[in-house]
């Protein structure tokens, strides 16, 4: 029989990396909030690859700790292994990725969440929304428990109707051979959700004792401290290998002869793959000509002797999994723990939202992470975090934030999904930001820490830590423009040992680090800084002065937007009494029901012409608009 369980002003169903930090979001900001899901046992479990960061990826940790999420907390504490990606190119694209110890990882999540005070945790299977006159006020679970609330967040990752395949067989499932989420799903399409199916995959892991690693390539972390927090002042320094081999002719040889049995040629799979992270026999077919590709041997934590076998995702039989694992290099008697698998799952289609990922169908109901379509633990979080801080600032009778695509990757990501939908996993990528120049893993704090502090989620210690970090640089660059550096004869040595062309006069210091050959470190050996400034200043210093013409374009580019994000679009206004917009564009301007005229002009099948008539009839105020029903 149904009984009434409690009342809340946040619920989150979920308890992955988007239901994780959604729900310390809510409740740090002052919001009574329950958090529950289907196994405790499971908080911020890493079902595939234990790794947190990567291009793209990575800058988005800093943001979710920038803002004030977990995340980059949480990995700080348990990795394995720490590495800066793209050192060697320009700051754009630079990304930190780690190595986790997957099983510390969600044990100190878990920890986090039950020391949260405002925060609640319940195991259970959430099959219903209440829903009244078009508004979710609760959850219904599997034994009848009604949870009140007045705002709820669903986060269930590829549980919703989940099922695994594995060559030729096919099973109920979520991932990890955890129970799937069926009626829910069933639930949401109820309400007249559209949902569409998607699928995944992931690797086997074997034993690390049956693996020669002296046929690898040793892949160690830096030796440079790093950090994902900026919190972070203790670093972890017994740092474990990753290793590099890789497939060859045999291995191709054994997908060619299989791919009969294989679901994804066989027609068992109906759901979308991710193109960016495709399995080991669409990538033999896609890139025939390649006579290898990588694999990485990723240890899955300290405790336990499973190691990942990245590159190799498959849902072929697991009989021929054994023959792949034994064709490549260092695996020939490698002994399999876990087969790979694939697993098909629903997602929301995310056009459905509105940019604060509140349902455009039902007020006050979120959704996050995977549920919209998204791959990967950073996408999900990133959304975690937003989705759980407007569901608690909307109980809270606060006003909703949205980042913009100039704010954060975060942006980008949520108003790609919102804005033009996806066809498949959507994972974040450099290429998908316009801005990617402002965008970079060294500034996260200063785009976004301010907007932490007004949430609430940023502490006073932290916040004054982060306005002495910005007076230093402000201070250190201002120094560095009223100084001029004369051509002495140390300084034409040094130019000359750089192969750079001598000075004829004295040369502003901020002017001279702006030369390809120079940097701030030759900088401080001519005119030394009267302190000692952290590593994090210096840093900031030369990127802003050094790509400073760059940043000032991109910039020019954002204000140039933002004039047309200022030009907002009444939420009820009536497509179809406007003559001359494009059939297509009309559709999709209804379906999508942009804020602005910038998010108008970036939907699909909407053209620069069908913006210019919207405009004029915004402008003129003839738009007609749906009379309230």
């Amino acid at each position: 029989m149904p009984f009434e369980a409690g009342n809340y002003d946040v619920i989150v169903i979920g308890a992955g990396h988007a239901g994780s930090e959604a729900s310390l979001a809510a409740a740090r900001m002052g919001a009574k909030t329950l958090m529950i899901t289907i196994n405790l046992d499971m908080i911020a479990y890493m079902p595939c690859n234990p790794s947190i960061g990567g291009p793209a990826k990575g800058i988005v940790v800093r943001e979710i700790d920038a803002l004030g999420g977990e995340m980059g907390r949480n990995i700080d504490k348990t990795y394995i292994q720490m590495r800066m990606l793209n050192t060697g190119k320009g700051p754009a694209v630079r990304a930190l990725r780690a190595q986790a110890d997957k099983f510390a990882y969600q044990h100190e999540m878990k920890k986090t969440m039950e020391n949260e005070p405002n925060l609640t945790m319940a195991q259970g299977m959430v099959e219903k929304l209440i829903i009244e006159d078009g508004v979710c006020t609760g959850v219904v679970t599997q034994t009848g428990a009604q949870y009140r609330s007045k705002t709820v967040v669903i986060t269930t990752g590829t549980f919703l109707r989940g099922e695994i395949i594995l060559g030729e067989l096919k099973y109920s499932s979520g991932p990890n051979n955890q129970q799937p989420s069926i009626k829910l799903s069933e639930h949401l399409e109820e309400l007249g959700l559209d949902l569409v199916r998607f699928k995944t995959g992931t690797p086997p892991r074997v034993h690390s004792d049956t693996i020669d690693y002296s046929k690898t390539e040793i892949q160690p972390g830096d030796d440079v401290p790093r950090a994902f927090s900026y919190e972070t002042t203790k670093y972890i320094t017994d740092q474990l290998p990753c290793w590099l081999t890789y497939t060859n002719e045999k291995t191709h040889e054994l997908i060619d002869q299989n791919l009969h049995r294989s679901p994804m040629f066989s027609g068992m799979i109906k759901g979308t793959g991710p193109r960016y992270c495709p399995s080991i026999e669409d990538k033999v077919v896609r890139f025939n000509d390649k006579p290898r590709h990588q694999i990485f041997l990723e240890p899955e934590g300290r405790h336990t002797q499973e190691v990942y076998v990245q590159g190799l995702s498959t849902s072929l039989p697991e009989d021929v999994q054994h023959k792949l694992l034994r064709s490549i290099p260092a695996l020939e008697n490698a002994k399999m723990m876990r087969p790979g698998y694939a697993i098909e799952y629903d997602a929301v289609v995310p056009t459905q939202l509105w940019p604060t990922l509140e349902t455009k169908k039902i007020k006050n109901l979120y959704t996050a992470g995977q549920i919209n379509g998204t791959s990967g633990y950073e996408e999900a979080a990133g959304q975690g975090l937003m989705a759980g801080i407007n569901a608690g600032r909307r109980a809270l009778g606060k006003e909703e934030v949205i980042l913009s695509r100039s704010d954060a990757y975060i942006g980008v990501m949520i108003d790609d999904l919102v804005t033009k939908g996806t066809s498949e996993p959507y994972r974040l990528l450099t290429s998908r930001a316009e801005y990617r120049l402002l965008l970079r893993h060294d500034n996260a704090d200063l785009r976004l820490t301010g907007i932490g502090r007004e949430l609430g989620l940023i502490s006073d210690e932290r916040y004054d830590s982060f306005l002495a970090k910005k007076a230093a640089i402000e201070a250190e660059t201002k120094r560095l423009r009223n100084t001029i550096i004369k051509p002495s004869q140390q300084v034409q040595e040094l130019i000359r040992s750089l192969g750079g062309s001598e000075l004829k006069d004295g040369i502003r210091a901020s002017d001279f680090i702006k030369r390809t050959e120079i940097s701030y470190e030759h900088i401080k050996s001519l005119i030394p800084p009267e302190t000692q400034l952290d590593p994090e200043v210096e840093e900031q210093v030369e990127i802003q002065i050094k790509y400073e013409g760059y940043i000032e374009k991109s910039l020019q580019q954002v204000d140039r937007l933002k004039k047309m994000e200022d030009k907002k679009i009444p939420e009820n206004i009536d497509y179809d009494a406007i003559t001359g917009i494009a059939t297509e564009a009309r559709h999709n301007l209804k379906t999508v029901r942009p804020l602005s005229i910038a998010q108008a002009s970036r939907i699909s099948g909407v053209n620069p012409a069908d913006i210019s008539i919207l405009l004029v009839y915004i402008e003129q105020g003839r738009v007609a608009r749906i009379s309230n029903q």
